[in-house]
């Protein structure tokens, strides 16, 4: 930068004399020397120019530099998003598989003898459901249609004991046939139902990873839901005959009770009717004779 002043103040001292001679037989032209100087100038400014490029050039590299290794960071953050994903794909299989316990299906009914011709009908019944009552009735003593003989000369207490049996005998036997036939419908249905746990466990454990979405999860969890929903009802079905046939059995019971206490409660009435006239006939008998 200090030439160019000095090389035109050389070039101003230098200005009178046309042509300077040097003892060394050189000739100064100021012409060419201020040409000389303006060519400098030139390059100083060329250096000048280059020295930015240069700079410029370095910050490109470094913000090059920046872009690679931000580009690094995403990379190495997508690479363990992808890891995770894969290790989540495979976790169901990974981990669960060993808790799970084998299945045990609602067995069916086996037919072990049907010696009588009769049972075979209520087997069928209590795999399927059809024809329970029918199925029923047929393994069972048949109840009469028609009253017992004498329950129309009975008394009114008589005939309420009777009726009480009787009502007990139609009610037994409908809570029966309805057992029957709800435990032999759950029964039909098993196989379906097994069916729909069985997917549900595959999908599960499977390794597609449009199984795994959370889409595809919560799904499941639905699934998984109503199943337990359509087994609680066979359940609830089952405690609500159960229940049932132990009112039967209560009400069998109570109406025994019932009347082992009113035949108590009429038996001071019998007994002065019947037993007190005739031993007191005995009794006038033998002091008669006496």
């Amino acid at each position: 930068m200090t030439l160019i002043p000095l090389a035109i103040g050389l070039a101003v001292a230098l200005q009178p004399a046309a042509h300077a001679q040097f003892g060394s037989g050189i000739v100064l032209d100021p012409t060419q020397s201020a040409h000389a100087i303006v060519q400098i100038g030139n390059e100083e400014k060329s250096i000048a120019n280059e020295a930015e490029q240069i700079a410029q050039g370095q910050q490109i590299f470094t913000n090059t530099v920046k872009i690679a290794t931000t580009a690094l960071q995403a990379y190495n953050v997508a690479k363990q998003q992808y890891d995770l994903v894969h290790q989540m794909i495979l976790a169901p299989n990974m981990l669960y598989q060993r808790f799970l316990s084998p299945q045990s299906d609602l067995m069916l009914m086996q037919q072990v003898s049907n010696t009588y011709g009769n049972s075979m009908s209520w087997l069928n019944a209590s795999n399927t459901g059809n024809g329970a009552a029918a199925a029923y009735q047929q393994v069972s003593v048949p109840h009469t249609a028609n009253m017992i003989p004498g329950y129309s000369t009975s008394s009114f207490a008589g005939q309420q004991q009777i009726a009480a049996q009787g009502a007990t005998i139609d009610i037994g036997d409908s809570v029966m046939s309805t057992n029957l036939q709800a435990l032999g419908t759950i029964r039909a249905n098993q196989a379906a139902r097994q069916t729909d746990i069985s997917n549900l466990e595959n999908a599960t454990q499977s390794q597609d990873a449009s199984q795994q979405t959370i889409m595809a999860t919560l799904q499941r969890i639905n699934v998984a839901l109503l199943l337990e929903l359509r087994n609680q009802q066979d359940a609830n079905q089952i405690n609500a005959n159960l229940a049932l046939q132990q009112m039967v059995a209560q009400k069998q019971q109570q109406d025994t009770m019932k009347s082992a206490f009113r035949d108590s409660s009429g038996y001071e009435s019998y007994y002065n009717a019947n037993v007190t006239t005739t031993n007191s006939g005995a009794a006038n008998l033998l002091t008669q004779a006496y």
